[in-house]
């Protein structure tokens, strides 16, 4: 292939053969001829001189994809080996690229026509301009805006690049360029401002020119966000957005800069400035959008640049409200302006367009926080006088005043929070609990997926809600009982309606006082049952239903304290279960869950005007009501039933009913174990096995909820199913043998698979959930050796079940250090077979690796002296397979395999074998982990990197090994101490591994970590900035280096919500809730 000659780099490039190759791969030619220019250019781009033929490229075609591609080239070297070329080729392509790109913005025609071409130069200057400058091209600014008066085209681009210039400064530049290097390029630009403010200026007084005013006005966007504020405030830039902003052509980049303004928040300088601004803009908005006009229809039917007019404008109000809503509510004139935007921004929040409601919504929910707040501090006056900025002093009077001051201002904003809570009831998002909608026909079904995205904005929504109605709780239940009142008269009755309402109804649950919830609940459940037998019509009845639903199962305090609603509710969802419409049966079993794990005590004591419990009434009932259910449903029905028999204090009551429940699969489990003794193939038979699929599902159900109390029923079927799992194993086993690698994807292997891991399943529920009972222990682990165990080793691998590996994990970690013995046992049948299975590669058997991994972890935390007896050829299997497993790019395997190399190195060190296991593993492991944390496919592990490494460096510096590191007979130098050698080591090791760090950069770097082993942050960040000069992690999302900081801000966010009735949702406390 002629391209082949491309590869010699020694002489200038044929140009046109680049271009025939470059248009190879973009074209319609065969896949051989894309493939093989694939290749070319991939070893071109990956050949270290290639870039000094791009100048040559870019002056010798035509072809925009070939320039691209020498870009690329281009790019590469200034991302990763700038720093490294001589001066003179670096100043040479500097000189080139600027030259290039003045060239070609000097001339309107050809800035249009390679416009694409202009844009990627401007961000391959800015590469440069972020290694050079300030220190190596001081006069950038100076030279760019000199340029810039030369010609409105040449002003035009440089306004481009100034704006890409911010961007990388401010915007993009974490985990891009070290601290230290973004703190020099911020101050320089804002040491230069004043030039490129004067250059804005003048454009915008002075040209004519649409694109170079559009291109000007976006330049100052991106900087209005960083630059001293007299520039803005000061100067006559304010003034020149505002007379700017009624202007069609600008309308929307203006209005983008004066929310950059609105959003800035640096003390009260400048209030009045920004009231004045604020008066100009509504004035002015009056004009351009008639208060009158209905937002959510014009938005409708508006062009896509009046729909970004809208936005805009929220995004203006919000802003502004956010920082300087105080300013405003200062004198009358302000307040009239105030409630004006706010009118405007509650009608801009129906819009229907997700975005648009997401920035509403966020404002809303913090403005209601705040004013949440102030309220619930009155009774602490100093807290709340602080939260408005007031010195107090400890004199009652001014206590009296501030109070005053903020019924002032709760009064203020009480017309506005009542549109507000209607907007929230009309706009309310679905609940995850409710499982019926409408599809996009018109017609309601059961929901398929979950929408992650409605589910944040319905917390959101809910949490502003839960606010509203505790600034005002008569308002809230007037506006909810008035609109349910329109759907029961007809009025007002369509599906979304009605959800709406029930989901803000259902989201309000703990917030009100007992008595006020009370009354308006009972309301509210009346007006719905009575809708319910109104209505005509299954889809309607599916709606109501699920909206019933819904609500009961949010107020569990209620239905406590109410048993003939309790018992009325439950026999509305005994209803349901009848009801086929697709979603209803399945809500009705999860509302029925929910309601009984809140209430359990209630149905297993005597009521009045009652003759029995429930829960006895509801077993001799059982098989009809479970008649039209689903096998899934009927196992949530059964767990939802053990749960009120646990709730009984009377052994005796709590084995009959036991009984009882499990009378049903009992019976059918002994008609097939009968069956099967007289023909054992009767085993076999497909619907046989579903059967006993079904009836170990079911088993399994009752076991989560009854724990300890399920040891009766357990033991009538243990025996006879480990024999049912051994004939199962045996013939899926044959079947592998026979069939070869297809037979395992078999429906029939399929489903006696499902068997055999539901029996794992139930034995491993039922020993997790039971107290921890050693006699359980003895009595069920020993008979599951072999059945279980030595089947496991038996079995090919296609037919070993991950469950295995998970079950005795459960087991070690329930009875811990009792287990002891039995560990080289378990080590004989799992460890061989499975790691032969799992270190072929990363994808085969995923569920064995993580729980392989997980059921070790469990020995080296419980069992540790089991490991210590190990051969060293197993613990050398041990260390490599943990070392494998952190290698691995599936986040949880490699999280699993750092927690358990952590328990190791801990055990180890405090163990004799200490100076033994470090001298074999220390440096193994230094190199690995530092493998993992420079290369880009293991960033979510990077806190348990650092807690690795900094563990090793306190280990060498603590002088806890006593031997050497390093190896004696082959090290001739007598190193003084292991910290020593080590720091040499570590040296020596990233100097190779990172050949474009100077060996000063390094050993600096390994020194660092040696001071700051002591302490975690510094230790962190210390590795963090290395990685960033390292190169390794540029360009790439680094959110996971920091992603502890996040984990602790989250816990503190939970901690303020638990303070706050309602906010916490009455079904996810932690059964505080539990009734007695």
């Amino acid at each position: 292939m002629a391209a082949e000659k491309l590869r010699d780099l020694s002489q200038p490039m044929d140009v046109a053969l680049l271009d025939a190759t470059v248009a190879a791969f973009y074209g319609t030619g065969s896949k051989e001829e894309r493939t093989a220019a694939d290749q070319i250019l991939r070893d071109l781009q990956n050949n270290p001189d290639m870039w000094l033929q791009v100048v040559h490229i870019l002056q010798n075609t035509k072809n925009l994809n070939t320039k691209f591609f020498a870009l690329q080239v281009l790019e590469g070297v200034i991302k990763y080996r700038w720093n490294a070329l001589p001066v003179e080729q670096r100043d040479g392509m500097k000189n080139y690229i600027s030259e290039v790109i003045v060239q070609l913005s000097s001339n309107e025609t050809s800035f249009r026509q390679e416009r694409l071409y202009v844009n990627k130069l401007n961000i391959i200057l800015v590469q440069i301009l972020k290694h050079e400058w300030p220190a190596r091209w001081r006069s950038f600014i100076p030279d760019l805006v000199a340029a810039a008066k030369t010609s409105e085209t040449i002003c035009e681009n440089c306004m481009a690049i100034l704006k890409l210039l911010s961007e990388e400064v401010f915007d993009f530049s974490r985990g891009e360029m070290t601290q230290l290097k973004i703190k020099e390029l911020k101050q320089s630009l804002n040491s230069e401002f004043q030039l490129i403010h004067e250059l804005c200026l003048y454009v915008l007084s002075a040209s004519q020119r649409q694109e170079l005013i559009r291109a000007t006005l976006s330049t100052l966007h991106a900087f209005l966000s960083w630059i001293p504020l007299g520039y803005i405030f000061e100067s006559p830039l304010l003034e020149t957005l505002l007379n700017f902003f009624p202007i069609l052509a600008y309308r929307n980049l203006t209005l983008q800069c004066l929310t950059e303004v609105a959003a800035l928040n640096f003390g009260d300088f400048y209030n009045l400035q920004y009231v004045n601004m604020y008066n100009v803009f509504m004035v002015q908005l009056q004009n351009i959008l008639p208060p009158t006009t209905n937002i959510p229809e014009a938005y409708a039917h508006g062009n896509s640049e009046e729909q970004a007019f809208i936005q805009n404008l929220a995004l203006f109000f919000t802003s502004f409200y956010k920082f300087h809503i105080r300013v405003l509510e200062l004198t009358q004139d302000n307040i009239n302006a105030l409630l004006l935007g706010l009118e405007y921004l509650i009608n801009i929040s129906y819009v229907d367009d997700t975005e648009v409601f997401k920035v509403c919504l966020d404002y809303w929910n913090s403005l209601v926080l705040e004013l949440f707040d102030q309220q619930h501090n009155l009774d602490n006056p100093a807290l709340a006088a602080n939260m408005m900025g007031l010195q107090v002093p400890s004199i009652p009077t001014v206590v009296d005043g501030i109070g005053a001051q903020l019924l002032q201002r709760r009064q203020l904003y009480g017309g506005p929070m009542s549109k507000l809570r209607m907007l929230m009831i009309c706009r309310m998002a679905k609940p995850e609990e409710v499982l019926i909608v409408e599809d996009e026909n018109g017609n309601i079904v059961r929901e398929t997926m979950k929408d992650n995205d409605v589910l944040v904005q319905y917390k959101i929504m809910r949490e502003t809600l839960i606010y509203l109605s505790h600034l005002d709780h008569e308002d809230t239940e007037k506006q909810m009982l008035r609109k349910l009142s329109k759907q029961l008269s007809g009025e007002d009755w369509t599906w979304n309606n009605l959800n709406t309402l029930c989901w803000a109804i259902g989201s309000i649950s703990g917030s009100m006082m007992e008595e006020q919830e009370n009354r308006f609940l009972v309301m509210v459940i009346r007006d719905l049952l009575n809708l319910c037998e109104m209505t005509k019509g299954k889809d309607n009845k599916a709606v109501i239903a699920s909206n019933i639903m819904y609500v009961v199962g949010q107020y569990p305090r209620f239905l406590r304290a109410h048993w003939k609603f309790l018992k009325t509710v439950v026999n509305k969802l005994f209803e349901f279960m009848h009801e086929t419409h697709p979603g209803v049966q399945d809500m009705a079993c999860d509302t029925f869950l929910k309601i009984v794990q809140k209430c359990k005590r209630k149905f297993v004591i005597v009521q009045v005007g009652e003759n029995e419990p429930f829960v006895s009434e509801l077993l001799s009932g059982l098989v009809t009501t479970v008649a039209d259910l689903e096998p899934h449903q009927i196992h949530t029905f059964y767990e939802s039933v053990a749960h009120m028999i646990q709730a009984e204090s009377d052994t005796q009551k709590r084995e009959e009913y036991l009984q009882r429940l499990m009378a049903l699969p009992n019976q059918k489990w002994g008609e097939i174990l009968g069956q099967a003794r007289q023909s054992v193939d009767f085993l076999k038979d497909q619907d046989v096995i579903r059967t006993v699929l079904n009836i170990m599902q079911t088993n399994t159900s009752v076991a989560s909820s009854l724990g300890t109390f399920f040891l009766s029923q357990i033991s009538v079927i243990f025996m006879d199913m480990l024999n049912v799992y051994r004939m199962y194993s045996e013939l899926i086993s044959s079947s592998i043998a026979e069939g070869g690698p297809y037979a395992s994807r078999t429906s029939y292997v399929k489903l006696l698979r499902s068997v055999k891991r539901e029996t794992l399943k139930l034995i491993e529920t039922f020993l997790d959930k039971a107290e921890d009972q050693p006699h359980i222990g003895k009595q069920f682990v020993p008979p599951m050796m072999d059945p279980i165990l030595g089947d496991y080793a038996r079995n090919v691998p296609d037919a070993r079940e991950s469950e295995v590996l998970s079950l005795f994990a459960t087991i070690i970690n329930k009875y811990k250090s009792a287990m002891i013995d039995d560990v080289p046992r378990i080590f004989e049948a799992i460890f061989q077979c499975t790691l032969e299975m799992i270190t072929k590669n990363f994808e085969d058997y995923p569920e064995h690796r993580l729980k392989f991994f997980s059921l070790l972890r469990a020995i080296a935390t419980y069992c540790f002296p089991a490991l210590i007896r190990l051969s060293s050829q197993q613990l050398r299997l041990v260390m490599d397979s943990i070392i494998w497993a952190f290698r691995h790019t599936e986040r949880n395997i490699a999280e699993t395999g750092l927690n358990l190399l952590l328990e190791m190195l801990k055990n180890f060190q405090a163990s004799e074998f200490c100076n033994h296991f470090y001298r074999t593993y220390f440096l193994t492991i230094e190199q690995e982990i530092f493998a993992v944390l420079a290369d880009t496919f293991h960033k979510p592990g990077f806190k348990l990197h650092i807690l690795v490494l900094q563990h090793l460096f306190c280990l060498a510096e603590s002088g806890a090994i006593t031997e050497p590191l390093w190896d004696v007979a082959t090290i001739s130098y007598p190193y003084p101490n292991n910290a020593m050698f080590v720091r040499e080591y570590t040296i020596k090791l990233l100097g190779t591994s990172f050949p474009n760090m100077t060996a000063a950069e390094v050993t600096q770097f390994v020194n660092g970590l040696f001071e700051s082993r002591n302490d975690l942050s510094t230790f962190k960040n210390h590795i963090r900035d290395f990685l960033v000069q390292s190169k390794e992690f540029s360009a790439q999302d680094n959110k996971d280096l920091y992603a502890e900081e996040a984990a602790a801000q989250r816990e503190r966010e939970r901690q303020r919500m638990l303070s706050i009735p309602g906010l916490i949702a009455p079904n996810e406390i932690q059964d505080e809730m539990q009734d007695s």
